[in-house]
């Protein structure tokens, strides 16, 4: 199908397109970082017009990921291409890619033409190589989420996409060799039981992941960084209007990585938000595959960047959607608790999900959770205690 086809299906799905930046001097997130247009004087910016033309290179520095066409066929398959198909998957490398970057460069990082691609830049464009030979390409991702009812041609949710990332960060940790340790990172999903089903708010319990820290450091004293995921479902055919302003506010964190979420069959991967919209990169053009190589210092990359800024009204999105927050170390988690934990406890009972310290079992061998906390940190076997509590 050709691109401008499926640009006029989604249009059908999505509603048309609509791109740039409104009249509005509300604030912008992107990502943890705030534009401030109205009170661009106390921003570091010297006026509205450069606060927002800061905000255009920190959209279009992030990492695009679209359909590709010509490449080697997927497994046993004759798929050598992912269109109609992998817009969820596509969505779901935007956001590893973000957590990688932010990893690998720090969230200041800026994609400037004028200078040689960095090399470490290159590194993780080359990871999502459209290869079975590329760590997180969507071949690896459709292998490694099978049990998850992935599978070339098929469209699934962001449920079975968060843990097939899950599995294939695990199958990258355990066949990475030394030298390519600092790419990985730890993957924990936080949902309400094992088939994501359970009704209620999902529960972030601080002792599980931990645990997941612990076996993805073997041992090693050092809190290695962490990729959370939480799969929502926040509604019936359209998101709950009493979970948007929390929805908004997790742009705020330091930690965000965004939103994997759209309507069914057209993903989107959510990056910033202004007012009640939400700024999207859209996987859904079509384009060549590029090979990168880091030590290729002439590819060009831009057709993994985006230029057109694209924003969809928060209350269309398919109630099917799924956060991403990525934690660099211990204290950047502990942070993250706190915020979620004031999140949850400012959402008027409507929580996105709880925060809590261990699971306990009652007297009928039911397992609850403990509503106060300590904070350890267990991985470095320290414990202290905090002055506030989680839900």
């Amino acid at each position: 199908m050709a691109s401008g086809a499926i640009r006029r299906f989604q249009d059908r799905v999505l509603g048309p397109s609509r791109t740039g930046i409104s009249s509005s001097t509300s604030e912008i997130w992107l990502l943890g970082v705030c534009y401030k247009i109205s009170e661009a004087e106390s921003f570091e910016e010297a006026d509205a017009g450069r606060v927002l033309a800061a905000f255009r290179q920190d959209f279009s520095s992030l990492i695009l990921m679209t359909y590709r066409r010509g490449f080697e066929p997927i497994g046993d398959t004759t798929y050598t291409s992912d269109v109609n198909w992998g817009c969820m998957l596509r969505s779901g490398q935007m956001l590893f890619a973000q957590a990688l970057l932010f990893q690998r460069l720090g969230r200041s990082w800026r994609k400037k033409d004028s200078e040689p691609p960095n090399e470490k830049y290159l590194e993780i464009l080359e990871l999502f190589g459209d290869t079975e030979a590329s760590a997180f390409s969507i071949h690896n991702l459709i292998l490694a989420g099978e049990s998850y009812g992935l599978a070339a041609g098929s469209w699934v949710g962001p449920y079975a996409v968060c843990r097939s990332w899950e599995s294939l960060a695990r199958k990258n940790k355990e066949e990475t060799d030394v030298k390519h340790k600092s790419f990985s990172m730890a993957v924990h999903i936080v949902s309400g039981s094992e088939d994501g089903e359970r009704g209620g708010a999902p529960i972030l319990c601080i002792e599980d992941v931990t645990k997941t820290c612990l076996e993805f450091s073997e041992g090693d004293t050092e809190w290695p960084p962490i990729l959370l995921l939480v799969p929502l479902v926040l509604g019936l055919d359209k998101v709950n209007p009493r979970y948007i302003p929390s929805l908004i506010a997790t742009f705020t964190f330091p930690q965000s990585l965004g939103i994997l979420g759209g309507k069914p069959g057209a993903s989107t991967y959510i990056v910033g938000v202004q007012e009640d919209k939400g700024f999207y990169l859209d996987p859904h053009d079509v384009q060549q595959v590029v090979t990168v190589k880091k030590e290729n210092q002439d590819v060009d990359t831009s057709s993994y960047h985006c230029n057109t800024l694209r924003y969809v009204p928060l209350e269309s999105l398919d109630p099917s959607l799924a956060l991403g927050f990525y934690c660099q170390d211990k204290d950047d988690f502990d942070d993250f608790c706190i915020r979620a934990t004031k999140l949850a406890g400012d959402s008027n009972g409507a929580p996105l999900f709880t925060v809590t310290q261990s699971h306990r079992t009652n007297d009928c061998g039911i397992a609850e959770t403990s509503s106060s906390t300590v904070i350890s940190t267990e991985i470095s076997g320290e414990e202290h205690e905090d002055d506030w509590q989680l839900l």
